[in-house]
């Protein structure tokens, strides 16, 4: 039970709350588990419909069902004096008339329409009357009734309250006991028993209640952390398909443009230099039209015989260069090292090579004058290490981190690279990083030193350095 300051009702409305969002969880739980509705016994089923449906009234008429159980137990009350049933239990020296012997059936029953909303002030109500029904020897059975509010009080309030609460339950009937003496082995044992029944009643109830809703507020956080994960991994998949995207198009698009730029300046003077661009072109627009189909194809619900590896790998890299040669970018391919067998998962290989597709790409568009590139992978125990080199010039503009605003003329196809691209540009490092980053590695990316290129440097671990 948690320990509320002295004094302090309970919240009701909160109560209330905590009650709606228990039962509503049972009813998620119930629709969820309809598979296993026919294990439970028919009787167990019935019984928890009937208890769901009477909590569910009382939520929306509380006073209904309070003036209910009140006009009960005051009926009872009513009867109990008129049948004159409290003489069976009244003691000889009875010294209270009839009419007081009412308004005590009365005083301990009407008060119990506020049991719920006031039981601390139910209880201090009928404290004088249950000492007055003692004192005079009456001993209604309505004073029982005391131990409805008692139990109200275990339910919601603290440790302290339910003590204040026993106690003055208790105080009047160990009084009667001092008063009557041989009323002590009979009437004051059996309410203090009556009184602990009760108690431990309250805790068992209240233990139950509490569970029940940590239960239906863990399955509540369990969902709403389920949505959560949901909205990342839908974030985390756009970012990745328009990464893949980015690349695909960006650099397909690139080699097109230069290789239609190139041919429409061959085309004047070598018609055969034009067709073969022509035919470089077609290549290329098949390629990326068959990476795109793959791509989407995975992505597609109603294609599930979509090919699942559609990502290229390091030994498509030899393909990747003689495309971006024929773009009309010179490129000089360096391996340093032997890779050891399964050293790079696809995922590995996939980084390597969209991040030197990324930098060729950007060397293509953005670099000015007379440009060549260099790849370079070196092999070691632990890491791979990517290095793409350029000697072209007006790379800063390009590549997203340098001051040029101008434009210039491509690497020898004759494209103009507008100011508008650099944003994009900027992105394609982005994505290089987070390519690098998924595999613990990294990436950097600048000028060369007195502004004689551009480079690129990946530095990814091996899948067999990790444990």
């Amino acid at each position: 039970m948690s320990n509320r300051p002295r004094g302090r009702e309970p919240d009701r409305g909160r109560n209330r709350d905590r009650e709606r969002n228990r039962d509503q969880g049972r009813g998620r739980g119930r629709s969820r588990g309809r598979s296993t509705e026919g294990t439970v016994p028919p009787l167990t089923r019935i019984i928890r419909e009937a208890l769901d449906r009477l909590r569910a009234f009382d939520r929306r008429r509380p006073r209904v069902w309070d003036a209910a159980v009140t006009g009960v137990w005051t009926a009872a009350a009513v009867l109990d004096y008129t049948s004159g049933g409290w003489r069976t239990t009244a003691h000889d020296n009875v010294t209270a008339p009839e009419s007081l012997v009412l308004l005590m059936s009365l005083g301990f029953s009407l008060p119990l329409l506020w049991r719920r909303t006031h039981p601390l002030a139910v209880v201090l109500l009928m404290t004088p009357i249950s000492l007055v029904n003692v004192w005079t020897g009456a001993v209604v059975q309505a004073s029982l009734l005391q131990l409805i509010p008692v139990f109200q009080i275990v339910l919601r309030s603290s440790f302290r309250t339910v003590g204040a609460a026993a106690l003055l339950f208790v105080v009047p009937v160990l009084s009667g006991g001092v008063r009557i003496p041989s009323t002590w082995g009979q009437e004051v044992v059996s309410y203090v028993w009556g009184l602990v029944f009760v108690v431990l009643l309250g805790i068992a109830v209240r233990t139950r209640r509490e569970y029940t809703e940590a239960l239906v507020e863990r399955a509540h956080r369990l969902e709403r952390e389920r949505d959560q994960q949901a909205r990342l991994a839908a974030a985390a998949e756009r970012t990745r398909i328009a990464r893949e995207m980015h690349d695909i198009i960006g650099h397909n698009l690139s080699v097109i443009t230069g290789l239609a730029d190139g041919g429409a300046y061959a085309a004047r003077k070598n018609p055969e230099r034009a067709g073969q661009a022509l035919e470089a072109i077609g290549t290329t627009s098949r390629q990326a039209l068959s990476e795109l189909r793959r791509l989407l194809g995975v992505l597609r619900d109603d294609h599930p015989d979509a090919e699942r590896t559609p990502q290229p790998t390091l030994d498509e890299l030899a393909p990747l260069i003689e495309r971006v040669r024929r773009a009309g970018l010179p490129v000089h391919l360096e391996l340093t090292g032997e890779p050891t067998p399964r050293s790079l998962t696809p995922g590995r290989q996939l980084t390597v090579y969209r991040v030197i597709q990324e930098a060729l790409t950007n060397t293509l568009k953005h670099a000015t004058g007379p440009t060549s590139a260099t790849v370079t992978l070196t092999y070691s125990h632990t890491h791979l290490d990517a290095r793409i080199t350029d000697t072209g010039t007006g790379m800063g503009m390009g590549m997203g981190t340098g001051t040029g605003t101008g434009t210039g003329t491509g690497t020898g196809a004759g494209r103009t690279t507008d100011t508008e691209e650099a944003p994009l540009a900027a992105q394609g490092i982005m994505g290089m990083r987070e390519r690098a980053a998924l595999y613990d590695g990294s990436l950097e990316a600048g000028p060369l030193p007195d502004d004689k290129g551009w480079q690129v440097q990946l530095r990814l671990p091996l899948e067999e350095s990790h444990p």
